[in-house]
């Protein structure tokens, strides 16, 4: 295993109580590998994804970038004195999306420049949806029962990549820079939000169509996966993934 010593600044430092840590990783690590065992042990850093620079050793590094034993590598948040206005919040996981985190969401992107504040909550329902392809045999089995809950995977290295690659088209098409964005793995039952997604810009117009663009492509891009789960069994749901963005 390597051991990097992972050094925290302002707002991580506080969340963790502490300066630095310890992480253990897998050779041929990279620095993506390590902030997502980063935010497995410790959730209540994942909402700051989207606004962390990583440095290895005292130099900026991309996160596709490799680690060897001994290294330092410093989460570096938002800098004091920066001008940029850009939110993005970005984050899987397991954990419930409670009042007090769509509170904390809606704090962290809403600015005083914005004129519209656009909060979408995608929650479980007992009707049954679409199944996948080979999966309609299954799904026939419980026509006519009630959804009891939904389980989520996903390919959360891959899916983080493409979330970062929406919000980048958010901002190229819309000119939105204020995004943050949860989707839930693992199970989540009736009634319960599988997604949110909290959209700030200076117009109403934009934030709506932002805030829709995130999701539909999010449900056609991002490879998560969801199963329905019945009383006696379940069916996976979805279509094949789209490869690009909508034209």
């Amino acid at each position: 295993m390597l051991q990097v010593r992972v050094r925290l600044f302002a707002l991580q430092r506080q969340q963790l109580g502490r300066r630095e840590l310890t992480l253990g990783l897998p050779p041929g690590a990279t620095i993506e590998d390590a902030w997502l065992e980063l935010a497995r042990l410790h959730p209540i850093l994942q909402p700051a994804r989207g606004s962390m620079r990583f440095a290895r050793n005292g130099e900026y590094v991309d996160v596709g970038t490799g680690l060897a034993d001994g290294d330092e590598l410093a989460l570096i948040p938002p800098v004091a004195g920066g001008a940029d206005r850009r939110v993005r919040q970005l984050s899987l996981g397991p954990a419930p999306i409670a009042d007090g985190d769509l509170a904390a969401m809606r704090a962290a992107v809403a600015d005083p420049e914005d004129g519209a504040v656009v909060v979408f909550l995608g929650q479980t329902r007992v009707s049954p949806g679409t199944p996948a392809p080979g999966q309609e045999g299954e799904a026939a089995r419980f026509a006519g029962q009630r959804v009891v809950g939904l389980e989520y995977e996903a390919y959360e290295p891959m899916a983080l990549a493409l979330l970062e690659r929406i919000a980048e088209e958010i901002e190229a098409r819309f000119d939105v820079r204020r995004l943050a964005l949860r989707h839930r793995t693992g199970r989540v039952e009736v009634g319960e939000a599988s997604v949110a997604i909290v959209v700030a810009a200076p117009h109403r117009e934009q934030a709506f169509e932002a805030c829709r663009y995130a999701l539909e492509e999010l449900k056609a891009r991002v490879p998560i996966w969801k199963a329905e789960r019945f009383a006696d069994g379940g069916v996976w749901l979805g279509a094949p993934p789209r490869e690009g963005p909508t034209a």
